[in-house]
């Protein structure tokens, strides 16, 4: 066997785009040079490292890009090119169709969420099936409820459900008027009703609303407490839920402060 022979640059670099290693380039090309041969041969004349040859060797098998004899030492053959270019195109076609299939299913599960979050926000009209959802929503609650209403929004049935509730879970209120028993776990915060200018005496009942935030995972948000004009949004999006926590959090903080009554 003579020396190592230099592959050309380019054709390196062609089979490196198919997937191929540079180490893999020289050895398919050394194995096109000869009739066969052995390990030791294709480092003398591909010029890969010793160490390097069998793993080398393997990775070919893997891409059926060489032939192995059982005889002793073994000898490796190349296809011919036709066949082994054929191959690894066929190798690319299959780990191609692969790979979009998995990326497919990755998009779709980020579709899906986005579709997810955006059909868990309904609307509620008016304030009887208002106050129906919002009597089975915390009828479920089962570990924290925190609300902000108007009284007119808090019927009967509601405070009903907050009695029974407060047995169980903590329960914070935030409203104008509260008449109601306060038990163990509740807290009741009662603020003063803004003055409404005498003009605006027409948006009284629009203005009357509430939220409602059940588990920290849950959130009603109502506006008006008329039969027609009382609509609400119920989410369970981690955005919506997030938001209006936070002005929560800022009301009830004024809500404890002494003069806030």
């Amino acid at each position: 066997m003579t020396g190592p022979v230099d592959a050309p640059a380019r054709i390196v670099a062609y089979l490196k785009s198919l997937g191929m290693t540079k180490y893999e380039a020289l050895v398919y090309i050394a194995l096109l040079r000869v009739n066969g041969a052995t390990a030791t041969e294709i480092h003398e004349i591909s010029g890969v490292p010793r160490a390097s040859v069998y793993p080398v060797l393997d990775q070919l098998k893997e891409k059926e890009l060489v032939t192995v004899s059982q005889a002793t030492p073994k000898r490796f053959a190349a296809l011919p090119p036709e066949e082994g270019i054929g191959n690894l195109l066929s190798r690319i076609e299959r780990e191609a169709a692969q790979a979009q299939e998995a990326l497919v299913t990755i998009y779709r599960e980020q579709l899906n969420t986005e579709r997810g979050e955006q059909e868990l926000i309904w609307n509620v009209y008016g304030i009887t099936a208002v106050q129906k959802k919002l009597a089975d929503l915390l009828t479920h609650a089962r570990h924290r409820i925190r609300l902000m209403a108007h009284p007119r929004i808090l019927s009967d049935d509601i405070k009903k459900v907050l009695g029974q509730k407060a047995q169980h879970v903590p329960l914070d209120i935030v409203t104008q008027h509260w008449d109601g028993e306060i038990s163990a776990l509740m807290q009741v915060y009662v603020i003063k009703s803004p003055d409404i200018p005498r003009e605006l005496d027409g948006g009284k009942d629009l203005m009357a609303g509430g939220i409602f935030i059940i588990d920290d995972r849950r959130v009603m948000v109502v506006m008006g407490s008329g039969e027609e004009d009382s609509v609400a949004l119920y989410s369970e999006s981690a955005g919506f839920v997030r938001f209006f926590t936070r002005y929560y959090n800022f009301i009830i903080e004024w809500a404890k402060k002494p003069n806030s009554g």
